[in-house]
């Protein structure tokens, strides 16, 4: 694990940078870098002999570091030292407003960015129209003392990818933004883009890893598939292929006795429909080329908790070596009449250990959620383009045991950390997405084809 220090700056008109005493430099360095930024500099030990690392004014302004930073990680070359990283994490729907730079989502970030201390990366906000290509900086958000700042920095070591949808990814100036970074200036981007549910499916039905997770998925060809499906599991669901947030899910079930089929689903309200056909519901629930986009997903007669199904989210993340590790699972139970257990459709979120108070059989289902989840993870890195570090997992546990994955978030959604029982696992996971950035910058500085041959 790659040590972090405290910081502390002094006055001096000279560009120096003092190690922490600790430290054995492997080199005679003559440079100091932060982001994109360097400058020729006089590294020497601590002259006080403290464990710490120390910048003289005049550098830390040259290289473009916030007067406020009070912890960074430091590497080294053997020319340059690397202080930080710089972490720039990239989003959109900015307001003008410097309190609420991202409206609803800023006290999210502010949760997130409030622990760089803790781990040693600088992490700022920013958005397209933040950059200025000509000289190379960043006028970014930093969060300090519960305030939010707007600080000139250099291009980071890496981006951390936060965008809110698919739309705003779809633009053709985040594309731009995206490429430039990447391919110009060689700034690894993580977390990039959102799942497509049938995609990331037909990728992982031949990974021996993921597979037996998987519940039976197609595109919507024919009624007839449909039927089929019905007939054999009881109830499918009909999604949309890029959707999220439980939009458009409906669930088909079937009446053998009647030769019946039934339609539960949510337009703001809980509602169940009858129809004499398959085709008759997809004509009636899907208007013009809409079914066009639909998958059909077997399903699951999932365990219950006072007579309603219930699910699990499971998220994961890369430490700051690079491994995935579990850091949160919260259980999600349906709302009455709901078609799944969203939130925004009645569903309530319990830890783990309420629902399952017997230490045994918590165990039991604690070590399947956490094994299947890091299965899938090390699948989907491997099947994935780009670099995954973070996935929010939909898994549901069946009467026989057996665990399923329903979806794979590459940009799960927060609200299961309202639960006051997951305050830890809410640190943890923001803790762990920029301790991630501390390896990917080390990386990239000592062995930048790993990341560049992916």
């Amino acid at each position: 694990m790659r040590v972090r220090y405290k910081c502390e700056f002094f006055d001096s008109e000279e560009l120096k940078l003092y190690f922490p005493r600790e430290l054995h430099p492997k080199g005679d360095h003559q440079y100091v870098s932060f982001g994109s930024s360097a400058a020729e500099a006089d590294c020497s030990k601590h002259p006080n002999g403290r464990n710490v690392i120390a910048i003289s004014s005049s550098l830390a302004v040259i290289l473009g570091i916030p007067e406020f930073v009070s912890s960074l990680c430091l590497f080294e070359d053997e020319e340059t030292v690397y202080l930080g990283p710089l972490v720039g994490i990239f989003t959109s729907g900015f307001t003008p407003f410097q309190l609420m730079p991202v409206g609803e989502r800023t006290n999210g970030f502010a949760r997130q960015m409030s622990v760089q201390s803790s781990v040693g990366a600088v992490p700022f906000l920013f958005g397209e129209k933040h950059i200025d290509w000509e000289k190379g900086v960043i006028h970014g958000f930093f969060y300090h003392e519960q305030s939010w700042k707007k600080r000139t920095v250099p291009f980071p070591n890496v981006v951390y990818d936060r965008l809110p949808n698919r739309l705003s990814e779809s633009q053709p100036s985040f594309r731009e933004v995206k490429d430039k970074m990447e391919n110009d200036y060689l700034i690894p981007w993580y977390n990039p883009g959102f799942f497509n549910k049938l995609e990331l499916h037909e990728r992982l039905c031949n990974d021996s890893r993921a597979e037996n997770y998987l519940p039976e998925t197609h595109r919507f060809t024919s009624f007839s598939e449909i039927e089929r499906m019905v007939a054999a599991y009881g109830h499918v669901y009909l999604k949309h292929a890029d959707g999220s947030n439980g939009e458009k899910i409906r669930q088909v079930l079937y009446d053998p006795e009647k030769e019946e089929y039934y339609c539960r689903f949510n337009d703001n309200k809980n509602r169940l429909y009858k129809f004499d056909s398959i085709e008759s519901l997809i004509n009636h629930m899907y208007k013009g080329k809409e079914s066009e986009k639909l998958i059909v997903q077997q399903g699951i007669r999932l365990i219950r908790i006072e007579k309603k199904p219930m699910d699990f989210r499971v998220h994961v993340n890369k430490d700051e070596s690079g491994t995935w590790k579990v850091s949160a699972v919260a259980v999600k139970i349906a709302g009455e009449g709901s078609p799944t257990t969203h939130t925004r459709f009645g569903g309530v979120v319990r830890s783990l250990d309420e629902v399952f108070p017997e230490e045994e059989v918590f165990e039991a289902n604690r070590k399947k959620l956490h094994t299947a989840a890091l299965d899938l993870a090390a699948a989907i890195e491997d099947n994935i383009g780009g670099i995954v570090a973070e996935i929010g997992f939909d898994l549901g546990i069946d009467r026989n045991g057996k665990v399923w994955m329903f979806e794979a978030n590459s940009k799960p959604g927060r609200q299961i950390f309202s639960h006051p029982g997951l305050n830890e696992s809410d640190t943890l996971t923001n803790k762990l997405a920029l301790a991630f950035a501390v390896h990917l910058t080390e990386k990239t500085i000592h062995s930048p084809q790993l990341l560049w041959d992916r």
